[in-house]
């Protein structure tokens, strides 16, 4: 959940001294069974979740880092579910670190709650979308009924004057329906639209996820949905710079059946487009700009890339952030394959998540882009013919 806006002009921060968003998984505990959950959450929270001090030192530690000071998430789980949470909001108020939050849409999220959002100060919420009828969107979250309430949801929390992004994840499942979630999320008054391109960890693990090919197609399509007012950004496809980029130069489009109808759809739902792009396009990645906290402290690159690096309750956020070895050669494009040799390493760098998940190597290259560097060869086997 990234969708904040402050005065501070990220796209321009050191990233090598400051992450631009930390995530802190405040608990596990959730309400709902998402197919695709990265956190495999559970109705309760778990053993060793950091406690109402630990958490107020966290906050300090972000702080720690110095102005500007990265945007705190707090995720989960739900995020809702942690009875302190609005005590520990306050607390980042207080020190001027800007804070979001990501609830699931649960019996919790009511106007009471929207409207104490509002008042502590919250700068931006995100709520899921993962289809545009409700057999498809309930059927990833698990519970009847949860596509209506998402859609009100949505649009109680942007008529309370929150910026809400709505985060929707790339399946199999959905990818004929991103047209009409575009057109949803726009005429329910989400400012931002963040597309998840699946990594298969947690529950996600038994998803369906959509070939390189598909996802280029998708990638397209992305840069011409951020022609109709919102934000969009991605999440484990940092590619999407790279599609960016060459559009901006107007560079071809892909004449595949997909891209053909999924643009298609999208002019027919909402006309032709009417502004400028409006594609995100921040050089960040897994590690670079980006770290997560764990409910237990433990800090990893990334929600999507498991990798301990060190623990909050024994050494500084910052520390972790600028000392750790394996984040130093992340953010230094360090990478095997074609993302070392990629013109693009270091506006895109690849999913470092993606790349662990298929082959335990977080410095190797992303499996979902299909970009072939120029002059890039693939690596002779020995004894091949």
């Amino acid at each position: 959940m990234t969708g904040i806006t402050t005065a501070v002009p990220r796209a321009h921060l050191n990233f090598d001294q400051r992450p631009m968003l930390v995530f802190w998984e405040v608990t596990r505990a959730c309400q709902l069974a998402c197919k695709h959950c990265r956190a495999s959450a559970t109705m309760d929270p778990l053993p060793g979740e950091l406690t109402t001090a630990e958490g107020m030192g966290l906050i300090d530690q972000v702080a720690g880092f110095g102005r500007p000071f990265p945007i705190l998430v707090l995720t989960g789980g739900d995020c809702l579910l942690r009875p302190d949470l609005f005590d520990l909001v306050a607390h980042a108020k207080e020190l001027g670190v800007p804070v979001a939050l990501s609830p699931s849409v649960t019996p919790s999220l009511t106007p009471d709650m929207i409207e104490r959002m509002v008042t502590s100060g919250i700068n931006a919420v995100s709520i899921s979308l993962d289809g545009a009828v409700p057999a498809t969107h309930d059927g990833v979250r698990g519970i009847e009924g949860h596509f209506e309430d998402t859609i009100k949801a949505i649009t109680a929390l942007s008529e309370a004057g929150l910026t809400v992004q709505v985060n929707t994840t790339v399946m199999r499942a959905n990818l004929d329906e991103l047209a009409d979630v575009a057109d949803l999320i726009s005429r329910a008054g989400a400012h931002i639209w963040e597309v998840f391109f699946l990594v298969q960890v947690g529950r996600g693990v038994a998803t369906d996820a959509i070939t390189p090919a598909e996802h280029e197609d998708v990638c397209h399509f992305l840069y011409d949905a951020s022609q109709h007012g919102f934000i969009v950004r991605t999440v484990e496809a940092p590619f999407f710079r790279r599609v960016v980029a060459s559009r901006r130069e107007d560079g071809p489009v892909p004449t595949s059946d997909l891209y053909q109808a999924m643009s298609g759809r999208l002019e027919t739902l909402m006309g032709p487009a009417t502004a400028r792009p409006r594609a995100q396009t921040a050089s960040t990645r897994d590690g670079k700009g980006i770290l997560f906290v764990a409910y237990d402290g433990e800090v990893n690159p990334a929600g999507f890339l498991p990798l301990p690096l060190g623990n909050v309750r024994e050494e500084p956020v910052a520390t972790i952030y600028r000392d750790n070895t394996l984040l130093r050669k992340i953010r230094a494009a360090e990478f095997t394959g074609r993302c070392g040799v990629c013109e693009y390493a270091d506006l895109c760098g690849g999913s470092r998540a993606r790349a662990y998940a298929a082959t335990g190597d977080p410095l190797g290259e992303d499996s979902a882009c299909p970009y072939v560097p120029f002059g890039f060869s693939e690596p002779e086997v020995d004894g091949a013919l």
